[in-house]
């Protein structure tokens, strides 16, 4: 953003040379916003989520934005036509490099595997970030952009939008009053993934089309050939792209366990998952991709030292056990998944993105007082609050979701795919059927050193090695 008393200065000069002027926001009169007051915003990948995501910032009156950069095309098309006085690039170093004197503020919506890279780069310009969930790839890179947020002091948000809502507010104000006690155990749960997974790797030989960069959308990820299969959504499912179930939705379904209860990092975890019995016998289970369905578990120590909190995550269709309190036919959650907390006193379930907290039985939500609002809420919501904060600047207004917090709560959900793939990590000397797969065991977490104690074949998923010209450096 422009240094306050440059903003000040050019609103209040002329450029005859140019024909126009700048006009004060005085003369404009009240609810104006005049162009230089306004939030230049550049986004890299403004395709699918991309372009709603421009849409949301747009559509404040409080934005300009000024550059598209996307590596496909086909998928900038429509974010080209909506925003069509924006510059446009494929690659994003290329943009911020010729842009940046442009640029207030940079939306990242890539797929997974290059959010750090490009976050990072903007960041170290000085500009405003707002990346989409999971904050990143790796459990390193999102140990990375916490720091870096405390470093470069530039406003941040996670694009868990349920982090901003109402209702996790209430649901916190309800434990925080004593309604369940205190909570030892958490579980979570989704319908996804909503794409394929537990499949074999795609194979053949396919043209890149003319439309897109294919080496830039690989990005810092070894190189492969070209897969239709890859694009432009299903590349959810495979871990050298996506995050799988977990990556994609753990950050709306379990932003209320992380931002509820006094967790920050788990010390252990262990998983299952299904596999086809065919792929069991034969030892072909694909390590390139996420299962078609898992259940993970984590164990927290508390923060306040009294205890551990456990949370157990369930995804591609299996659940935990419906609560006794609830009635046969009532809800377990929503489509999207749900959460249920156990305290020592009662139990709260909580649908997807925080929304709808109810006392189980659910009757006691209305013979029990509530208690009042004591946690401000965000009325405009998560993209409005980011956009308010960058303009009011750092250090002088808040997010829901910065990287503060979403760096931290990131790497305990990626902790969970670190388990899924090394639960398919083998031994080579081993053929008999019982004990081929190592990765079978509780693996035990160091997180101020970012390593499995007890397991080293795992800790390969902590970092993954970068393609040449490709690196995240503070």
């Amino acid at each position: 953003m422009q240094h306050p008393s440059r903003r000040k200065f050019i609103r209040n000069i002329s450029f005859s040379t140019a024909g126009f002027f700048i006009i004060p926001r005085s003369v404009m009169g009240r609810g104006f916003i005049a162009p230089s007051d306004k939030l230049n915003i550049a986004g890299i990948g403004v395709g699918g989520k991309g372009r709603s995501d421009l849409a949301e910032f747009f559509k404040s009156g409080k934005v300009n934005i000024v550059s598209l950069c996307d590596v496909d095309d086909r998928e900038a098309a429509a974010s080209r036509k909506s925003f069509s006085s924006a510059t446009y690039y494929r690659d994003f170093r290329e943009m911020l490099e010729k842009e940046h004197k442009n640029i207030d503020a940079v939306s990242i919506s890539t797929p997974d595997h290059t959010h750090a890279v490009a976050t990072i780069a903007a960041m170290q310009l000085g500009k405003h970030v707002y990346t989409q969930k999971p904050l990143t790839h790796d459990i390193y890179e999102a140990r990375i952009l916490t720091e870096a947020a405390r470093k470069y002091k530039v406003i941040t948000q996670m694009g868990n939008q349920g982090g901003s809502g109402d209702g996790v507010r209430k649901a916190k104000e309800m434990y925080e009053a004593g309604m369940i006690g205190s909570v030892h155990t958490a579980y979570a749960w989704t319908n996804r993934p909503v794409w394929p997974q537990g499949i074999p790797t795609p194979s053949g030989v396919h043209e890149i089309p003319k439309e897109l960069d294919w080496d830039l959308w690989l990005g810092p990820s070894k190189k492969i050939d070209y897969n239709p299969a890859y694009l432009p959504f299903n590349w959810r499912g495979w871990s050298a792209f996506g995050t799988g179930a977990l990556g994609d939705m753990a950050c709306h379904i379990m932003d209320p366990i992380y931002r509820i209860l006094p967790i920050q990092y788990p010390d252990s975890v262990e998983c299952s998952m299904a596999t086809i019995w065919r792929e069991m016998w034969n030892d072909t289970q694909n390590q390139d991709a996420f299962p078609a369905s898992s259940i993970i578990h984590l164990n927290y120590p508390r923060t306040d030292g009294k205890g551990n909190i456990k949370v157990s995550w369930f995804d591609g269709g299996l659940l935990p056990q419906r609560p006794d309190e609830l009635l046969p036919e009532e809800a377990f959650g929503n489509w999207d998944g749900g959460v249920l907390l156990v305290g020592t006193k009662g139990k709260m379930l909580i649908d997807c993105y925080g929304q709808n907290p109810q006392l189980l039985p659910t009757k006691l939500m209305k013979e029990k007082k509530m208690p009042k609002e004591t946690i401000k809420r965000v009325p405009e919501g998560h993209y409005q609050q980011w956009v308010n904060a960058c303009i009011a600047g750092y250090g002088n207004a808040e997010t829901s979701s910065p990287f503060e917090y979403a760096g931290p709560f990131t790497e305990s959900i990626l902790i969970g795919n670190l388990a899924i793939r090394s639960f398919l990590i083998k031994n080579p000397k081993l053929t008999g059927w019982g004990d081929k797969w190592l990765g079978r065991k509780k693996l035990l977490w160091d997180s101020k050193n970012m390593s499995i104690t007890n397991f080293e074949e795992a800790n390969q998923f902590v970092k993954r090695e970068y393609r040449d010209g490709w690196s995240l450096n503070l």
